[in-house]
């Protein structure tokens, strides 16, 4: 397939999973909505394009291993999950409910698909380079993709991952950062400084590539060039995102890290959505 062909589709697949999000927060009236809208190119990227694995059987041995590091990100990855056929559409419903299998920050005993707990940020790292370690012990092609957030740039376990997985040279272990530059406190960068973080992550011993989180094609391309990167370094793609992306009265809030929207808003937010792909 054409690389401008791959990347419409791969657009519908995010429209798809921006919309099944606003769904499952219509169900609470809340939610990581923000993120979820803002993440969905790289997740669809992910679980459309770039990971290998069954829908019917999410522990295949041979699989990619997916972490979600940011647990309360858990909103768009049962998106991603529905939209990849892991889970069926129906569930969206369940959200957050009692004996769901969509607890609303992710859970690995409740939801096929979901590799570990989130919840404590900062360990999704720690936990695949012990992955990705075991992989290589065991002989497997499997990459192991972990998904966090730039609040985890304030946590110490983050870089002291990131050197263990440069001095073991990953090069099965990709890992996925969202900077929205939003934090339950304020902006991520007045919280904690951590720029210029291409430069950090190269001097750690990091293969390195820095895009627009929001464009499709440039998702697409940092995906392949961190598969088919020949080195033995692991590899991680940081991607500048805008929270709210696709709904621009979401997009224009001060605040977007957890939103509360007006019963009114949600389907509102849907129409304007649904209208953008007119």
């Amino acid at each position: 397939m054409a690389t401008q062909d791959l990347a419409t589709k791969l657009a519908k697949h995010a429209y798809n999973i921006r919309r099944y999000a606003l769904r499952m927060g219509e169900v609470q009236g809340q939610g990581y909505i923000g993120q979820a809208l803002g993440y969905a190119d790289v997740l669809a990227t992910a679980y459309c394009h770039a990971l290998n694995f069954k829908p019917a059987d999410p522990e295949w041995e041979d699989r990619d291993f997916f972490l979600l590091s940011h647990g309360h990100y858990a909103i768009a990855f049962y998106a991603a999950l529905i939209e990849a056929n892991i889970i069926p559409e129906e569930e969206l419903e369940t959200y957050g409910g009692d004996d769901s299998r969509l607890p609303m920050s992710g859970m690995a005993t409740y939801t096929p698909g979901m590799e570990m707990s989130g919840g404590s940020l900062g360990l999704g790292l720690s936990i695949a380079v012990g992955i990705a370690l075991g992989l290589r012990y065991q002989n497997k092609k499997s990459f192991v993709y972990n998904s966090m957030s730039d609040g985890e740039l304030d946590e110490g376990s983050t870089w002291e991952a990131a050197m263990a997985a440069s001095h073991h040279k990953l090069g099965n272990l990709i890992n996925l950062i969202d900077v929205n530059q939003q934090q339950a406190d304020g902006k991520s960068t007045d919280i904690m400084s951590f720029e210029p973080l291409l430069d950090k992550w190269q001097a750690f011993g990091w293969y390195v590539q820095r895009v627009d989180g929001n464009d499709i094609a440039a998702v697409l391309a940092a995906f392949d060039n961190a598969r088919n990167y020949e080195g033995d370094q692991p590899r991680v793609i940081i991607f500048d995102t805008l929270m709210g992306k696709g709904v621009p009265f979401l997009e224009a809030r001060e605040k977007n890290h957890f939103i509360r929207v007006d019963a009114d808003e949600w389907q509102k937010a849907i129409a304007v959505l649904d209208e953008s792909q007119k």
